[in-house]
């Protein structure tokens, strides 16, 4: 992938452009390939109201409040002399171009069309990556630069390879070029929201022309757990517009290698593939981060709360790393984000763009209950006072599965003691007081009940009345034995520095966690994998920056559950 390194923040006290250019050159490429292609100009009073363009050997100025641009004064020909030899001697080494190499040893002038061309191409391998800068002033000292590098040293998208695309059932198609006559094939890079227009799409046209009023296809695949649905829709373009800062130009059309607004694509997401119906593609999907800092939000009025479904639902449209959860169990409605800064955005966008005002909250484990031990329940319904009672009497018997055992029902009725279309009536029951829970309101889970016998009576019994029975005769047997409340177990995986091994597996034992087992790896790094309480994980994101000093990461997968200790299951019982 082409790079390049912009300098940031020049403007503020303590920026320093040559000890940043020198970091860069330590910690990546191991050194020769990034080298300046500006150098800041300073004035009289320190500040940044400049650059000198090495190749061109010229001075943009910005001290004026507006951009000049002249030759470059003696009083900086040293610096311009010895700092641009090291840069033509490095692009022409990146680019491999001999001829030009041995020309330039030779001590024969360059021209300056020959290293611009070396420059793209050194850019365009990944080998080189020029460095500039820029200072947040009322000028934007530097905007110009980096506008002029992007046209100077990146490639066309003629020069750049395509991104793999497939048809829809993943068979390989015939590799796609930049060319505007060939097959219709373009991504969904961002979507937006204008309080005028409404949703707009941000699309990059790798392949063919995306025409105004044009019907597309649009396609969105996406992994298992991103909380987002696969779809395959045909919609209508509506206006295609080209972006120029807050100008928006209507065109008829936008060819290959055009990054265009789209407006009104109802069903597009951001990494969506979009083309031809008669020839759908599909692009390789984006790797994301995962989100692995779960937030709980709440509505702060009545009034939000109406709106706070189809802003989320726009919210989701527009970032693919967040994911939505809705826990039947806890009712909350949890964001799983990248970190703190990535929830706050959230939240904020959330207020600013679409006027909910959303409050933070714990989230909540999804425990379970189970029986810790076999019991025998009687659900009785007799209500006979005068015309069509219920009548329902159901004798059971309850006994624990292993962890992950489900729920199992076995029919051991002989005789008729209950009729046989209302043996399923009773097993409904059953599930449906599982689901509300016998001791703390949370679900039941890995058990088996037994129906073993029971009454009926000939005019007052019916499906309902068996359904209240089974749910009767479940919450007896709890009564008559222990209830164990179970967690989520999360098996976590810890990549970290040898260095911070020891503290990693401290911490994960202060959160009732177990330790699996540790790897080596590559480049003095190890792997913890951990089983841990869901519960005392729901911040890890943050804690494991605090603990490996911003060095270890992690992923996280469900692994079942597990009883929770007796002291705190006696605490979530009361509470």
């Amino acid at each position: 992938m082409p790079r390049a390194v912009v300098v940031t923040n020049l403007d503020k006290e303590r920026a320093d452009f040559d000890e940043t250019v020198a970091v860069c050159q330590r910690v990546f490429t191991g050194g020769g390939g990034i080298l300046p292609l500006f150098l800041p100009l300073h004035g009289d009073d320190g500040t940044v109201a400049g650059f000198i363009d090495l190749l061109d050997e010229e001075m943009w100025d910005w001290s004026s409040g507006a951009v000049t641009v002249r030759p470059a004064e003696d009083e900086h020909r040293s610096l311009v002399d010895s700092a641009r030899s090291e840069l033509i001697e490095g692009v022409i080494t990146e680019s491999e171009d001999e001829s030009l190499m041995e020309r330039f040893i030779g001590g024969e002038h360059v021209d300056i069309e020959l290293l611009t061309t070396d420059l793209e191409r050194a850019v365009a391998r990944a080998h080189f990556h020029p460095v500039t800068g820029h200072a947040v002033t009322e000028a934007n000292v530097g905007s110009e630069l980096i506008l002029d590098l992007i046209v100077r040293g990146f490639p066309s998208p003629v020069e750049h390879p395509l991104p793999t695309v497939t048809g829809l059932d993943g068979d390989a198609t015939t590799p796609l070029t930049a060319d505007p006559a060939g097959p219709l094939c373009a991504e969904v890079i961002k979507t937006t929201s204008d309080p005028y227009v409404g949703k707009v799409s941000i699309v990059r046209v790798f392949s063919g022309t995306l025409a105004s009023d044009a019907v597309v296809h649009v396609s969105g695949h996406f992994g298992d757990g991103t909380g987002h649905q696969d779809h395959d829709v045909d919609e209508r373009i509506g206006h295609l517009t080209c972006m120029l800062g807050s100008q928006h130009t209507d065109i008829s059309e936008a060819i290959a290698g055009s990054i265009v607004a789209v407006s009104k694509l109802t069903r597009a997401e951001t990494g969506d593939t979009l083309s031809s119906p008669d020839r759908p593609l599909l692009m390789e999907p984006w790797l994301m981060p995962l989100p692995l800092l779960p937030v709980a939000i709440t509505a702060h009025s009545a009034g939000d709360e109406d709106k706070l479904g189809s802003a989320l639902g726009r919210i989701a449209a527009e970032d693919p790393t967040l994911r939505i959860e809705h826990p039947e169990e806890t009712g909350q409605i949890v964001l799983w984000t990248l970190g703190e800064a990535h929830a706050d955005l959230i939240v904020d966008r959330l207020k600013s763009r679409y006027g909910v005002a959303v409050d933070s909250t714990e989230v909540k484990a999804s425990l379970r209950e189970t029986f810790a031990g076999e019991a025998a329940g009687n659900g009785r319904l007799v209500k006979q006072s005068g015309g069509h009672g219920q009548y329902a009497v159901v004798d059971i018997s309850v006994e624990p599965l292993p962890t992950g055992g489900g729920f199992e029902f076995v029919d051991k009725i002989v005789g008729g003691a209950i009729p046989r279309q209302y043996i399923p009536s009773v097993e409904k029951g059953v599930r449906m007081q599982m689901a509300q829970g016998v001791a703390a309101g949370y679900p039941v889970v890995d058990i088996r009940v037994t129906l073993l016998d029971g009454k009926f009576h000939s005019v007052d019994s019916s499906d309902m009345a068996f359904q209240n029975a089974g749910a009767l005769a479940l919450k007896d047997a709890a009564g008559r034995t222990t209830i164990s409340l179970l967690e989520p177990m999360v098996t976590l995986t810890v990549s970290v520095p040898d260095d911070h091994v020891g503290a990693v597996i401290a911490d994960v034992s202060t959160r009732r966690g177990q330790i699996r087992g540790t790897t080596a790896l590559p480049g003095g790094r190890s792997q913890v994998v951990a089983e841990v309480p869901e519960a005392e994980i729901s911040r890890y994101a943050i804690d494991i920056r605090s603990i490996t000093h911003g060095t270890g990461d992690f992923t996280r997968e469900m692994s079942g559950h597990a009883p929770v200790p007796a002291a705190i299951a006696k605490k979530l019982m009361e509470d």
